[in-house]
């Protein structure tokens, strides 16, 4: 993997808070969009342009599809799930103006709304949000682990994989693996090895396709390399979410895994997961449990992801005008 040139590696000693980094470090938002060849990039363009057309179209009728600004309001969403047996994940979305303090104040609420709510959810949080900081991760982790629920971080650009492995192996010496877990995208050439990194700690894992290309291998196949990852943690991990809304890849993925009899589950986003979902998951005895993003970074985000796949934009318009219309 190529070392980011903000990094100072010789410092990198498991205390990431000492680290000198570039701010862009510490953004969670979605990557830009790769360079692509002449044809495809005129093609691209022109479905870009009719895009633009749909996108504020998706992002007013997506609010009522997401899970609110507030801990609050997602754990309505987690209730409302609930009810059809539907398990979640509560994952708070920053935008720049959020201070390093106000989203660790923010999980910490997660962690406490969750404990006691008989909601069978977890808290998702974003390394870079945290500023990669050791002391607010190790914070969290005593919470949670006194109060009996999961974290789980998200996954990012390839660049910071080191900065967030060291903030959790930080919170891993505190309270233990068994309420932490980490994601792993499966474009990655680093991959496989993540995941003898997670499987040797304990953690559960989310097993994800990946918004962040590998700078080295930047059109690397992400069905395959998903599948490599979930052979990886076959038989070897503690538990692992396969998050994918591809129900062909999610039900290869899910064979594998109980082949090995490794616990698993389906996971996917609030807002893009179906009734089908909800239907294949019963008929063939996994659990589905639904990532419910909140908070005012979530929405730019999505529509940053749809301008990159403009013909996504174009089916979740359909879908939600669809739901609206039923």
């Amino acid at each position: 993997m190529q070392s980011s040139p903000s990094i100072l590696t010789s410092e990198l000693k498991g205390h990431s808070n000492q680290l000198e980094l570039d701010p862009s470090a510490f953004s969670t938002a979605a990557p830009e969009a790769p360079a692509q060849p002449l044809l495809y990039a005129l093609k691209s363009g022109i479905i870009g342009r009719l895009s633009d057309l749909v996108t504020p179209v998706v992002s007013h009728l997506a609010k009522d599809y997401l899970g609110g600004e507030t801990v609050d309001d997602a754990i309505c969403v987690a209730r409302r799930l609930a009810i059809q047996n539907v398990s979640s994940t509560l994952g708070f979305w920053d935008t720049a103006d959020y201070t390093q303090r106000h989203v660790t104040d923010i999980y910490g609420t997660a962690v406490k709304r969750l404990s006691g709510s008989g909601l069978d959810s977890y808290v998702s949080i974003k390394p870079p949000a945290l500023r990669f900081d050791s002391g607010a991760a190790v914070e969290l982790a005593a919470i949670a682990q006194s109060l009996g629920v999961r974290l789980h971080c998200d996954s990012h650009g390839p660049e910071v994989v080191e900065l967030s492995h060291a903030m959790l192996q930080a919170m891993c010496d505190r309270v233990g693996p068994g309420c932490l877990g980490t994601t792993i995208p499966g474009r990655w050439s680093r991959s496989l090895s993540d995941a003898d990194w997670a499987v040797e700690r304990g953690f559960a894992v989310r097993v994800v396709k990946g918004q962040w290309p590998d700078p080295d291998s930047p059109r690397a196949d992400m069905r395959a390399g998903f599948l490599n990852v979930i052979e990886q943690l076959a038989g070897r991990a503690r538990h692992v979410a396969v998050a994918t809304h591809d129900m062909t890849l999610a039900a290869e993925a899910i064979e594998r895994l109980r082949t090995t009899s490794t616990s698993c589950e389906l996971e996917q986003i609030f807002g893009l997961n179906s009734s089908q979902s909800l239907r294949w998951a019963s008929t063939n005895g996994i659990g589905l449990r639904i990532y419910i993003p909140f908070g005012r970074g979530y929405i730019p985000n999505a529509m940053k992801a749809l301008k990159r796949n403009p013909r996504m934009a174009w089916d979740i318009a359909r879908r939600l005008a669809a739901g609206r219309e039923s």
